[in-house]
């Protein structure tokens, strides 16, 4: 185990403390890591009897080899990260990374410089990027010969319960943590107003369509009212046309029935000499003179008359004072009395 700050190399069920491993991340950070590791003593006698021959005790085979070998492991798994890359999701890499090595032997490492721009310090700053080294044919990883393999050890478990990031390294991180959250607030900032932006313009645009929506409203209202207001008085225009036709008509059935009434008229006055008109006329003289007539006081004769052939005198004179006065109003008239 590597836990407590200090080693007790006291071997208590079966374990024994090596105290808490300081490892070196490849951004230059260090760190103290904590955990567990379970090995498994051989059972072939030929390699038991190597191992004793090698390490006369317990505490020889945990401080010569297993605690070496595990510190090892842990610090190449380290360089194969920087501090940040840890904190920000790389801790269950480096636990593969260290169980692998421990298993199969330690990766033989690759450093290549490299150039990045430090957004916190806003400067370019010079790292150096550790790969592991793979066999160009079989594409697996290049290994150490394993220091425990040869003597038949193999590897249980092995976990990593904690790790320490030295202060500067807190700082850094909480530095970048703070700007990490500035910025997030501010994208998210961004993206609110961005957002209250396209809602205004949504509302904005959606208003439009309204008013438009609207106005083509008003203006179809009246293209409808103009359009029935025109045919309401094309209607009426068809209407006064057919009235004023038949007005038209009615007036000239009128008229030809007034010219035929008045044509047969004048073809019966023109057959007869207006005879009926005529006889009226005659009638109505006759009546004129005869009302004059027996309304006079006089004398229609004298009262004494010298010679004379005999009586009557005055009938006579009243008799011929008629037959006068007829035959003139029917002279006047034209009127023929005598039958043709």
């Amino acid at each position: 185990m590597y836990q407590d700050s200090t080693p007790n190399y006291e071997l208590k069920d079966n374990g024994i403390e090596i105290g808490q491993i300081s490892v070196r991340f490849n951004d230059a950070t260090t760190s103290l890591i904590k955990g567990i590791t379970q090995y498994i003593l051989p059972q072939d006698e030929k390699e038991m009897i190597a191992l004793h021959n090698a390490h006369r005790a317990p505490l020889s085979l945990v401080t010569k080899r297993l605690a070496p070998y595990t510190k090892e492991c842990l610090q190449s798994s380290a360089q194969l990260m920087s501090s940040e890359m840890h904190y920000g999701g790389g801790r269950a890499q480096m636990a593969q990374d260290f169980g692998d090595q421990l298993k199969e032997g330690v990766y033989l490492l690759s450093v290549q410089e490299k150039i990045v721009f430090d957004s916190l310090e806003k400067e370019n700053k010079r790292i150096y990027e550790t790969k592991i080294q793979y066999d160009p044919v079989t594409k697996v990883p290049k290994r150490k010969v394993s220091s425990i393999k040869e003597y038949g050890i193999t590897v249980a478990d092995a976990a990593i319960t904690d790790v320490d990031y030295e202060e500067k390294v807190d700082m850094m991180l909480s530095k970048k943590i703070d700007a990490a959250t500035k910025a997030s607030v501010s994208k998210q900032e961004l993206m609110t107003a961005q957002q209250q932006a396209l809602t205004a313009k949504a509302k904005g645009e959606q208003a439009l369509v309204e008013i438009e929506y609207t106005q083509k409203q008003e203006q179809t209202r009246q293209v409808v009212e103009a359009q029935t207001k025109v045919m309401i008085a094309e209607q009426d225009k068809i209407q006064q046309k057919i009235a004023y036709e038949g007005a038209v008509l009615e007036a000239k059935k009128i008229k030809e029935l007034a010219d035929a009434e008045a044509y047969s008229k004048a073809r019966v006055m023109q057959a007869d000499g207006a005879l009926d008109k005529k006889l009226n006329a005659y009638i109505e003289v006759q009546k004129s003179w005869a009302s004059a007539f027996a309304a006079y006081q006089g004398q229609v004769a004298p009262t004494y008359m010298m010679g004379g052939s005999g009586t009557g005198g005055g009938y006579n004179a009243a008799h011929n004072f008629m037959e006068i006065m007829t035959l003139k109003a029917a002279k006047d008239l034209n009127l023929q009395l005598q039958n043709k």
